[in-house]
């Protein structure tokens, strides 16, 4: 186990520079082995989600090189086996395998999959995509054998708007026979990364990053390379530190348009930035106005930013509300923040954090990846030392994290305990 002991209160000042989407690598890595020859993905982040998906490949049979930050992957060699509970519960992720193996072999058998603790995320609508093509699922035990004699095109209406399974169904629905429609489709920017990458196979889909995407089946995928785009949860996440202690903290290699629903919100609160092409420059803000935000599907609010921000939320004059409606389980760093000085209170699904409340160094717990960012940047603005057990969550999640703040100014160790 590892713990990272941060002192706080240093200026952040210089450039970060965001690394590749998280949640669109761990899905174009389980997408490349519907190709029928060898893929390059540039771009991939040097987290543990990554080794996690890495070694699936390794025991499915695929050759997989990854060097300075391009993996390749030959899938020719690949033979469709049951992945273990031991290896498919590292991530959540670990399902857009279930849907790949499927698409390519009509058969696949796994346990579900693992993930932060965060509430309940189940896979009915994935399911409900692999039904809607011709797939039978039978769930025993927390294993799933799923088969189709074959896959055809069909209808599919999500009741959500799921990223999971609407990349699931577009898995699923490129070598399915004539055409799939998905009502109702997620509209993240890592939903339409997934889908360029297919197109670059040889896929035919149009429509990714609007409400209904439509898919040609195809009998053959060819190699391809694609990139893999800025990640928008660790853009924002070192914006919000830049809000809390920026002096000219410059974040590049970002799209700005990902993160619009979060800059908005910050120039409510009076945050100080500039917006390039490609970056952005922001400065600690002293006197933050109190905001109230409700989470949402892209281009909505982020869950994934929900947590990170409520640090800088515990600096604003007056009371704010935040209210969650994706997952019911993403306050477990509220108990940390008040332990640290800040004024929160839960209710329901709605948090009061009443400000501003000076916060203070003290042993913290990661309970999953995005409450441990938060508590970074808590730790980042306390007075003293803060000590954050469980930091595996947060490496799993943002690559180099603590190279990138120390190179800004940042006093932060990691050690073994």
């Amino acid at each position: 186990m590892k713990q990272m002991n941060i002192y706080g209160g240093n200026t952040l000042s210089g450039t970060i520079r965001i690394s590749g989407a998280k949640n669109s690598a761990v899905a174009l890595i389980p997408a490349s082995i519907l190709s029928d020859d060898v893929v390059n993905i540039d771009n991939i982040p040097n987290i543990s989600d990554i080794d996690a998906l890495k070694e699936i490949l390794n025991f499915l049979g695929a050759k997989v090189k990854l060097d300075d930050g391009i993996i390749t992957i030959d899938p020719k060699p690949i033979k469709n086996k049951e992945i273990p509970k031991e290896i498919s519960s590292k991530l959540r992720a670990s399902y857009y395998f279930m849907s790949a193996l499927l698409g390519k072999y009509k058969h696949v058998e796994m346990y579900f999959p693992g993930g932060c603790k965060i509430g309940a995320r189940p896979i009915d609508q994935t399911l409900k995509g692999f039904k809607a093509l011709g797939a039978n699922v039978v769930e025993k035990d927390n294993k799933f054998i799923i088969d189709a004699e074959e896959l055809k095109g069909g209808h599919v209406y999500l009741d959500m708007p799921s990223v999971g399974a609407t990349i699931n169904t577009m898995l699923v629905a490129v070598k399915a026979k004539g055409l799939t429609i998905i009502e109702n489709a997620a509209k993240e920017p890592e939903i339409v990364n997934v889908a360029t990458f297919l197109n670059n196979m040889g896929a035919k889909i149009t429509g990714a990053g609007t409400s209904e995407i439509r898919i040609k089946g195809v009998e053959h995928l060819k190699g391809c390379f694609t990139e893999v785009i800025p990640d928008r949860i660790e853009t924002g996440t070192y914006i919000i530190a830049g809000a809390l202690l920026g002096d000219n903290l410059r974040i590049e290699n970002i799209i700005p348009e990902h993160v619009e629903s979060l800059t908005l919100k910050l120039k409510e609160m009076g945050v100080d930035m500039k917006l390039g092409k490609d970056y952005i420059i922001v400065n600690k803000c002293e006197k933050p106005k109190h905001v109230n935000i409700k989470t949402l599907g892209y281009p909505g609010f982020p869950t994934d930013l929900q947590q990170p921000l409520t640090t800088l939320l515990t600096q604003c004059t007056g009371t704010s509300q935040l209210e969650e409606t994706i997952y019911e389980n993403r306050f477990q760093n509220v108990s940390y923040l008040n332990k640290m000085g800040a004024n929160i209170k839960i209710e329901g699904k709605k948090i009061k954090v009443k400000g501003p409340t000076p916060l203070k160094g003290k042993k913290v717990v990661a309970t999953d990846l995005r409450a441990g960012a938060c508590l970074v940047l808590a730790a980042l603005a306390a007075k003293g030392k803060s000590t954050i057990k469980d930091v595996e969550h947060v490496l799993r999640g943002y690559e180099n994290i603590i190279e990138k703040l120390t190179n800004v100014g940042a006093k932060i160790t990691l050690e073994e305990i």
